[in-house]
């Protein structure tokens, strides 16, 4: 084979049936490289000007970014964000690839509502799980058994940690026990004996009614003693649930990372817990009150993206309608900033002229309770809202009212209301832990009740 081969260790080759062609191979090759030397260090201007201007070609290409004039900073500055709204109204107006010449499709899950077409060349793959390989470079032992119970459905999420293990030649299997075919808990705790996982990959939801399970059979000690990490992925996770797993498990809770289906992965986790943007993949800005600002230390806005490396359908300025805090200085000692997701505030739900947001509530239900779920009871006017609270498996039921008190001034602090009702059932629907969990909290924690006349 002509040139080189890129061999710094034994897994750069993985992902690797999209690697059908010497051009793929030279593809791979050079985003090894790029995120081995940038990844470890803040990128200059230098860099960003070469790859902004790559996809800024790209996307000038596109119906959407049709208008675009030469690529400069400061055209880049002067250029208005994009909106997810817009990607959703005229989706293949921002795509430029054939549909025909994609290696996956993927949706969006849908969160509002209409779901987004992103199919995805081998280019677009490659980038990402060599952006992510690199980011869990440290978090990911070579030696490391992955079990991954994430579902394999439309969504890329699942795939991701799939290249990812075999980019790193880590033995791996897929086991979703809540889509109907051949994993069923039965069979994923045969799975957990055989493989004796040491990383489970899995939404929150999941690995909590999993915990439940393993518990009301009296069987966590054994199955979680292999395991070492717990990667939560898939939805907003706070330290107090993560907390609250990892004493479970005996293991590490990480939040694994951050991203969307229309952009890949924007930031990752680090051995010390905390989630750095990927600097060398993607160009970062934050929507404040002075406008569309580059990342400052301690700054709060919306997160406004640029990914470096999308080809089927690269974006410009994407306003991600996620509110962050960017923060410095974690002990891992990477320079890349540490990102906070405080969630979509357009999204937060309104009760007593209240703003509930995920990452609010999910820390006052974790903190002052010992709750294993929750679901909010919501009247269509936001004039009454009560809280459900499931009771774990061992749970002493006289100290529920204790904790129902407890819910109801954490809520007072940091909500600023007061619930209707808080109230612990013995299980909660399905929806709340399995598939709908990846998607919006609204359509998995939220129920809407008609008042009582």
């Amino acid at each position: 084979m002509r040139g080189r081969i890129c061999l710094g260790n034994s897994g750069d080759l993985g992902i690797f049936v999209l690697i059908n062609s010497y051009e793929l191979l030279t593809e791979l090759c050079s985003a090894i490289d790029e995120m081995r030397t940038i990844g470890a260090s803040a990128p200059d201007r230098s860099f960003y000007d070469r790859k902004l201007a790559s996809v800024w070609n790209r996307a000038k290409k596109s119906a959407a970014y049709g208008d675009l004039g030469d690529f400069s900073m400061a055209a880049l500055r002067g250029r208005p964000v994009t909106t997810k709204d817009a990607i959703k109204s005229q989706p293949w107006d921002y795509i430029v690839a054939d549909l025909g010449a994609a290696a996956k499709y993927y949706e969006t899950t849908g969160t509002s509502g209409q779901v987004t077409p992103t199919p995805r060349l081998a280019e677009d793959i490659i980038w990402n799980v060599a952006s992510v390989s690199a980011a869990w470079q440290d978090v990911l032992a070579d030696d490391d058994r992955v079990l991954v119970l994430l579902p394999s459905d439309v969504v890329p999420v699942a795939d991701l940690i799939v290249n990812v293990c075999e980019h790193r030649g880590l033995v791996h299997t897929r086991a979703y026990p809540f889509a109907t075919g051949i994993t069923d808990w039965d069979r994923l705790l045969g799975l957990f004996a055989v493989l004796r996982p040491t990383v489970v990959f899995a939404a929150p939801g999941v690995v909590m009614q999993l915990s439940r399970l393993l518990k009301q059979r009296g069987q966590l000690p054994d199955v979680s003693a292999s395991v070492r990490s717990l990667m939560l992925l898939g939805e907003v996770s706070t330290a107090a649930m993560r907390e609250r797993l990892g004493a479970w498990w005996g293991a590490t809770a990480f939040d694994a990372s951050y991203g969307s289906t229309e952009t890949g992965t924007l930031a990752a986790t680090c051995v010390h817990g905390n989630l750095h943007l990927l600097l060398a993949a993607n160009h970062f800005e934050l929507a404040t009150g002075r406008g569309v600002v580059g990342l400052s230390e301690g700054d709060r806005g919306r997160l406004v993206v640029t990914p470096l490396n999308l080809h089927a359908r690269p974006l410009i300025k994407l306003d991600t309608g996620d509110d962050v805090v960017v923060t410095a200085g974690c002990a891992c000692g990477s320079p890349a900033p540490v990102v906070t997701v405080s969630g979509r505030s357009a999204e937060a739900l309104s009760l007593r002229g209240s703003a509930l947001t995920l990452r609010a509530v999910e820390d006052v239900v974790y903190r002052a309770s010992s709750s294993t779920g929750y679901l909010i009871e919501l009247d269509r006017d936001g004039g009454y809202g009560r809280l459900l609270l499931e009771r774990d498996i061992d749970a002493d039921r006289a100290t529920e009212p204790a904790q129902r008190e407890a819910v109801q001034e954490a809520s007072a602090t940091a909500l600023g209301l007061r619930w209707d009702d808080v109230s612990f059932v013995n299980t909660l629907p399905a929806t709340t832990k399995s598939g709908g969990s990846q998607k919006s909290w609204k359509r998995s924690n939220i129920r809407i009740v008609e008042p009582a006349r």
